[in-house]
């Protein structure tokens, strides 16, 4: 397992992170104990970076995670989320929200709290109530780093630019598919000192042979990864469900990425992930000619 700094945090993280979608049932039934084993075997492995929500299974992957957790809270760093899709993203409602995700965590503290899903929410409005009441939270000692999350990467611009934040969090735009975080958002970053985690390095599913099911909703965006992934063919190698590993090793490489995510409810399959987190990256044939495929053009 890789380490490094998550930005300007004092937090020491594994470069592969556990995401808790999966783990509330989100993508599929799972019991308490698959969840148990699936994040006992990540600290098995050296994982040290968890990131859940209060949205994930309506709390289902918190409470699980909290189980998995007991006698264990000292080996990670945790993250999870305010508020819930839906609600106002109020200082009342934020403090709510968390004080909730703590009760579901059986923590008294949280590593970092992240203002989830930016696009519903103004600039103005996020930083006068959930910002602030994350900030009080800070100064309290509950939460020690603050953060944001969006997949629209204009979204998480301006609050890189303010200074306040400590992290941020985005999903498929440092992909094989869609790399256009690296465009505008991760030179920012890195000259902001600010940590950049990143979710869904398989695209929701795109670089698999087994899309998430909700992209069948979107049938321009399915048809459009569809075709991308034709002109990535030669990465394959002759392997079957072969984009996966150059998938992961492609944000798991990227200098400016602190944290990739991988969600799941498989042990076998954290267990092939965790071996592509050992500092190899695309080929040096490879890389710049997945690079001049789709410059500056998002997977809409």
């Amino acid at each position: 397992m890789e380490y490094t700094a998550l930005g300007k945090t004092n937090f020491h993280v594994s470069r592969l992170g556990l995401g808790g979608a999966p783990l509330g049932g989100d993508y599929g039934d799972v019991t308490d104990e698959q969840a148990i084993r699936v994040i006992d075997a990540a600290l098995d492995f050296g994982i040290n970076f968890i990131d859940t929500a209060p949205l994930y299974g309506g709390g289902e992957s918190e409470r699980r995670v909290g189980l998995a957790l007991k006698g264990k809270r000292n080996r990670v760093i945790l993250a999870t989320k305010a508020v819930v899709r839906g609600v106002p993203y109020t200082y009342e409602n934020t403090l709510r929200s968390v004080e909730e995700s703590l009760k579901r965590l059986q923590t008294d503290y949280l590593d970092l709290i992240q203002l989830h899903e930016l696009e519903s929410v103004s600039y103005e409005e996020a930083m006068e109530g959930t910002i602030e009441a994350f900030l009080k939270l800070k100064r309290e000692g509950t939460v020690r780093a603050i953060g944001v999350n969006a997949g629209q990467l204009n979204r998480l611009l301006p609050f890189v630019r303010e200074g306040t934040i400590d992290t941020i969090q985005t999903f498929g735009r440092y992909t094989l598919l869609d790399y256009t975080a690296r465009d505008e958002l991760l030179p920012l970053t890195r000259h902001a000192n600010v940590g950049v985690i990143h979710g869904s390095p398989l695209c929701m599913g795109l670089l698999t042979e087994q899309p998430a099911p909700f992209l069948y909703k979107y049938p321009d965006k399915l048809a459009e990864g569809e075709r991308r992934k034709q002109q990535l063919e030669f990465l394959r190698k002759g392997k079957s469900n072969g984009l996966v590993e150059p998938a992961m090793r492609f944000s798991l490489a990227c200098p400016d990425i602190a944290v990739t995510l991988t969600g799941t409810t498989s042990v076998e399959e954290l267990t092939r992930n965790v071996t592509y987190c050992d500092g190899k990256g695309l080929s040096a044939e490879d890389e710049p000619r997945v690079l001049a495929l789709f410059p500056g053009q998002p997977l809409q």
